[in-house]
């Protein structure tokens, strides 16, 4: 179960309590979390460094930096041979950030509706999603319980990831003065460190270093983790992804969400979901199948084939229908200027039926 990580500590962490086994998800993805947040520090005052445009470090450095921990869980658990976790880190975590966070969001506090972010990347976010499913459907539809995402169509979306980001360069040049938008705005502390002392080159390596390091052994530490506590549960690996392993890995998404608000910046926090929800498809399940090809149906060891078609039959519906429903509430907050608060009910309401509906099922 763990990839990289050598055979004495794998036995190790199999032979702990679940307990323990807990307080390691939990520390592990702490530490995937820093590690990302240092390789996005270091990558991001590197850049300022060569010249790059602070329009260029928003729109491609840190947006990737902040999916990176989905992405390293979800690469990790390719090689690991574990695909309900790849996949359903991915696709939970647009769950996570669609229902959870951007329905607490919506009702803490009332967001301006920017008609920059939701005509082009609203419907890019939308159409990332409707890809994934098209992807996972044909196949099934073709190959049947062989289905698999390849390295091929991992490839087409890593190229479409490049394509997005380039565009998304183009569009923030566009605007001829005009306020950047939410997905694209640095974040709070890379506008202090812009003002900090300039850095050296050979720490700033380091920390990158460092952060990855960090990143590649807590990624592989929490999906063994997590791999071992589905198989003594009893509960599919996707379902575990989906909700444990996505909740942990979307915190970056969560904690900036929950700071923009505190701060008076909701169109930030909207910005970030957005992008994020992009870049866990274009990114996240594109490097994952680029690393292992994915299987669309599980065959998960510790609960053999009774979940197999989870995937397919509850977490592709309910990441589209909550990327539809946020459509439908786009286009009543764009007549209005903002989105009422009480759109954040039914995408909370959604979000909690979900990880409900896998709790009973599972349970049965």
């Amino acid at each position: 179960m763990l990839a990289l990580l050598p055979h004495a500590w794998h036995d190790w962490v199999n032979q702990q309590s679940t307990l323990i086994l807990l307080v390691i998800v939990v520390v592990a993805t702490a530490a995937v979390i820093k590690g990302a947040d240092w390789i996005v520090d270091a990558a991001a005052t590197l850049a300022r460094r060569l010249g790059l445009p602070q329009v260029v470090i928003g729109a491609t450095i840190v947006s990737l930096g902040t999916t990176s921990p989905e992405a390293a869980v979800s690469v990790m658990a390719a090689w690991a041979g574990e695909s309900g976790i790849a996949l359903g880190n991915g696709v939970g975590s647009i769950i996570v950030d669609s229902g959870l966070i951007l329905g607490l969001g919506l009702l803490l506090t009332r967001v301006p509706a920017n008609a920059y972010i939701l005509n082009r990347q609203g419907w890019v976010q939308f159409g990332s999603g409707a890809l994934l499913c098209a992807i996972c459907y044909g196949l099934f539809l073709l190959q049947g319980d062989a289905a698999t995402i390849s390295r091929a169509i991992g490839l087409l979306l890593v190229t479409l990831l490049v394509v997005y980001m380039a565009v998304s360069v183009h569009w923030s040049r566009s605007l001829q003065g005009a306020a950047l938008p939410a997905a694209a705005a640095p974040e709070p502390e890379q506008e202090q460190d812009a003002d900090a002392p300039a850095r050296t080159l050979a720490p700033l390596l380091l920390l990158g270093v460092l952060g990855l390091a960090i990143v590649v052994v807590g990624s592989d530490a929490l999906v063994g983790s997590a791999s071992e506590l589905a198989l003594r549960w009893g509960v599919p690996s996707v379902v575990l992804a989906a909700t444990l392993v996505a909740f942990g890995t979307s915190m970056p998404e969560l904690v900036v969400g929950l700071t923009a608000i505190r701060r008076g910046h909701g169109e930030l926090m909207l910005g970030n979901i957005i992008g994020a929800d992009i870049l866990n498809v274009l990114f996240v399940v594109g490097a994952a199948a680029l690393a292992q090809p994915l299987p669309v149906v599980d065959f998960d060891a510790a609960t053999g084939a009774q979940w197999r078609h989870l995937l397919l039959q509850l977490h592709l519906p309910v990441m589209l229908s909550l990327l539809v429903l946020l459509r439908v509430f786009t286009t009543v907050a764009l007549k209005r200027g903002h989105f009422p608060r009480w759109m954040g009910v039914p995408l909370l309401v959604a979000y909690v039926a979900y990880v409900a509906v896998q709790l009973i099922t599972v349970g049965r």
